[in-house]
């Protein structure tokens, strides 16, 4: 078999360095030494009500009307067992390690038969508390109590870090199977009217017009919100109700710890417990932590003498020489948490716990209360185990469910940060902002994964972007790579707020970075995200500074998407891009013309293709009479100077025909100074017969004498003129002005004419070369090219023939005239036409 070479143009994989490896590749905790394949970047294809956005992670993500096969169908509601599989995978994750029993509210079951009641009939509840008064756990009662009120049963979502849209979007996504599709507002609010659903929003940050807005949007729904008192109240025209959670009573309080403890409470704890339930206003939160205080404090009790004292593996422990043992302080002597320790149990609960439990715990105070996914902590500890310092942390109350994360609990983060876990913030949020880079640029990690842990990649983002610094040479910086990674993720999975988040705070610290490059991607991103939105004038805005950026740095394939973009933008508000681009429209902020009614219809649309071309728009109708005469002027001027170019043309034609080798030996070649001003009767200008002439003869013979000078006198024909010694033979028909040797004729003498009345004008003035012009004559017919020959009719004006015949030599000052009238009836008539 011949042995194939290789293609110096299509060259195979392994010339570009990229050769197949051979091996398959190992596993990602192990170190692969071979060189690997480039990952591919991420691109994503969402449909924006009838826009189609490609996000593309590498020079930005384009956007363009989105074709009609590539519009989706109206989305299709989700059956009650995809509902209830959505609700599942929105809850937060189980914490490892032994399950903790299942604590039943105290002193909650009126405020539950309430609100139960409420929500039956239709109505919206706001249901507000303070941190800890046990909101988020009713919440979940009631929403159980609720499954088979609504149509589309009940629906959970959460208000942390979410706007209006942000929720009727994750509304439209709870109910509808639409993947891939943001719908655009007018489709939003249709979808959102068709849902009839207990809605159960906890953790919201907004009310007033806002809440009225998402209230009015959704009137087939019934919705139970859970709110802080810093959150402001509904309008006064609203229709929700209000319910408020109190504090429990001391014996609720009591209750509490008794069931975290497992056993009833010695009367020292329950003195304690009094004082507590004062101090703390009856919140159940403090309660738990206190009965996990209680809790920690008998695990100290339970030391090794108490192990030893039941005789505890006695039977499998080897003799040893005894040795002198610290004496263990009795259990008594462990004293109760001082009520100050009791108050804030932060600090004190912390440091009885393990230490990948204390080391989430900094990370959690970094990243400014976001706790990290169970399965990040293995690799932002370092320890393999690390996953279970959540169940520590959530058995203890310093840790509550937010959406599907967990955060800090009310006040653990200040009296964290006062016990001093705040003090390498810095450290622990740029090694989370690390990891979190690392993370969401896999190619394992899905769009929709990195949108569960989008607080917390958000929160580690914000940490290190105001500790941004420029960077050295061939460096990138973390926060900017962060942004750059997480941002299309955001897109892709359709979280949109997170989205613009992760862009701003990207474009700051791509601009204390001094990365121009970055920048003009995040605000091309920006540009594109508000397009989307509808927001055309900061579309346009951070677009134009994109295009800026992307401009000074050559790139070329960026400023082709922010101009498609910018198109777009053009398109969509109404202007013409061609006049936008020649600055023909005013900016924002300038004052209009006035218009009147005598102005001209607006400018025609102007192509996109010519964008550099300045088309200036008409004037009004009170310069439309100096724009005629001014148009009369310049076509005046355009006639005279086409009239002047003829007549330079015509004379130099003329000049240059006439002066062959023969000129100076043939008298018709010669310019009379004092032509005739009359006409013979021969040549047919009269009205006369034209004289025939005789056939031409092969050979050229002697034609008459002709004076060659007018003499002392002045005057040709007078006695003293002297002639010529030989006659001279005719110039030759030939245009290339040879002599033939059978064609050539003899020109007949010239014949008297009697005196007639003049029809020519005076003589013509001599040229500026000295030699006089010569007198209009007309052509016979010939298959040549038409030439132009002045005449002198009251001025000097040129003409052209309207004759087939070319330039013909004259033969003699009247017979080739008289000739040529013979031969064109036409020249009788002057058959020449004036040229304006």
């Amino acid at each position: 078999m011949e042995r194939m070479e290789p293609d110096p143009i299509n060259r195979g994989p392994e010339e570009h360095g990229h050769a197949a490896s051979r091996r398959p590749p190992r596993e990602s905790l192990t170190s692969d030494f071979g060189q690997s394949a480039p990952a591919l970047a991420r691109t994503a294809q969402l449909v924006s009500g009838d826009l189609l956005l490609t996000v593309n992670p590498v020079d930005g993500s384009e956007i363009e009307l989105c074709p009609p096969d590539r519009r989706p169908a109206r989305p299709r509601k989700r059956t009650a067992a995809e509902r209830a599989e959505a609700e599942r995978a929105a809850r937060p994750p189980v914490p490892p390690g032994p399950a903790q029993p299942a604590l039943s509210l105290v002193e909650r079951q009126d405020e539950r038969e309430r609100l139960v009641r409420l929500l039956a009939r239709g109505r919206s509840v706001r249901l507000t508390g303070p941190g800890g008064s046990g909101r988020s756990a009713l919440l979940d009662l009631v929403a159980e109590d609720c499954m088979d009120l609504a149509p589309d049963g009940v629906v959970r979502l959460t208000g942390f870090h979410r706007t209006t849209t942000d929720l009727l979007h994750d509304l439209v996504h709870a109910v509808y199977d639409a993947p891939q599709h943001r719908p655009e507002p007018d489709e939003l609010r249709a979808l959102v009217r068709e849902i009839g659903a207990v809605v159960v929003l906890d953790d919201i940050e907004f009310g007033g017009t806002a809440l009225d807005e998402l209230l009015d949007a959704t009137p087939e729904c019934a919705f139970l919100i859970g709110a802080t008192p810093d959150v402001p109240a509904p309008s006064e025209g609203s229709a929700v109700e209000e319910v408020f959670l109190s504090g429990l009573d001391r014996a609720g309080g009591v209750e509490i710890l008794e069931r975290t403890v497992g056993r009833v409470l010695t009367e020292e704890e329950a003195n304690w417990a009094g004082d507590l339930w004062f101090e703390s206003e009856g919140l159940p939160l403090r309660f738990v932590q206190a009965g996990a205080l209680l809790r920690q404090r008998e695990e100290l009790r339970a030391d090794a003498g108490a192990v030893d004292e039941y005789g505890v593996f006695e039977d499998v422990r080897e003799p040893v020489e005894p040795v002198l043992e610290p004496v263990l302080e009795p259990a008594d002597e462990v004293p109760l948490p001082s009520l100050g320790e009791a108050a804030a149990p932060a600090p004190l609960l912390a440091s009885r716990l393990s230490a990948s439990a204390r080391a989430t715990l900094r990370f959690a105070v970094a990243l400014g209360g976001e706790v990290p996914h169970q399965a990040h902590l293995p690799a932002l500890i370092g320890d393999t185990h690390a996953d279970a310092a959540l169940g520590e942390l959530t058995a203890c109350g310093l840790v509550s469910p937010v959406g599907a994360h967990y955060r800090l609990a009310a006040g653990v983060r200040t009296q964290l940060e006062a016990a001093g876990y705040a003090d390498d913030s810095e450290a622990q949020a740029l090694a989370a902002a690390e990891h979190y880079t690392w993370w969401a640029g896999h190619p394992s990690v899905t769009a929709e994964r990195v949108c569960a842990e989008a607080d917390a990649v958000l929160a580690a983002l914000a940490a290190v972007v105001p500790h941004t610094a420029p960077s050295a040479e061939g460096q990138e910086s973390c926060a900017v790579r962060l942004a750059r990674t997480a941002a299309p993720a955001f897109a892709a999975g359709l979280h949109w707020s997170a989205w613009e988040r992760a862009l701003r705070s990207g474009a700051e610290a791509s601009r204390l970075a001094g990365e121009v490059r970055e920048q003009a991607y995040f605000h091309h991103e920006l540009g594109v995200l508000a397009l989307c939105g509808g927001q055309l004038d900061r579309a346009r805005a951070e677009l134009e500074a994109s295009i800026g950026l992307r401009g000074a740095l050559a790139d070329k394939r960026g400023t082709v998407a922010g101009r498609r973009a910018l198109a777009l933008v053009a398109d969509r508000s109404g202007e013409v891009p061609g006049i936008v681009a020649a600055g023909l429209v005013p900016a924002a902020g300038e004052e209009l013309p006035e218009v009147r009614h005598e102005e001209s219809a607006p400018p025609p649309y102007v192509p996109l293709g010519d964008p550099l071309v300045t088309h200036l728009l008409p004037e009004a109708a009170t310069a439309r009479g100096r724009g005629l005469v001014r148009l009369a002027r310049r076509n005046l001027v355009a006639i005279g100077s086409g009239a002047l170019l003829a007549a330079v043309l015509g004379t130099v034609v003329t000049l240059g025909m006439t002066s062959d080798d023969n000129a100076g030996k043939n008298p018709a070649g010669k310019v009379d100074v004092n032509p005739s001003a009359s006409a013979g009767l021969d040549d047919g200008s009269l009205g006369a017969d034209p004289k025939k002439n005789p056939p031409a003869r092969t050979g050229s013979g002697p034609t008459a004498a002709h004076p060659t000078n007018p003499g002392p006198d002045g005057t040709y024909g007078t006695t003293d003129d002297p002639t010529r010694s030989r006659p001279a033979a005719s110039p030759s028909a030939d245009p290339s002005h040879t002599r033939g040797t059978g064609s050539g004729s003899t020109s007949p003498a010239p014949s008297t004419s009697k005196p007639t009345r003049a029809t020519s004008p005076a003589p013509t003035k001599s040229t500026p070369s000295g030699s006089p012009s010569a007198p209009p004559t007309s052509h016979t017919p010939t298959p040549t090219a038409p030439t132009t020959t002045p005449t002198q009719t009251g001025g000097t004006t040129p003409s052209t023939t309207d004759t087939a015949s070319g330039p013909t030599a004259p033969r003699s000052s009247q017979s080739t005239s008289s000739s040529q009238s013979a031969s064109s009836p036409e020249s009788a008539s002057g058959s020449s036409d004036e040229v304006i």
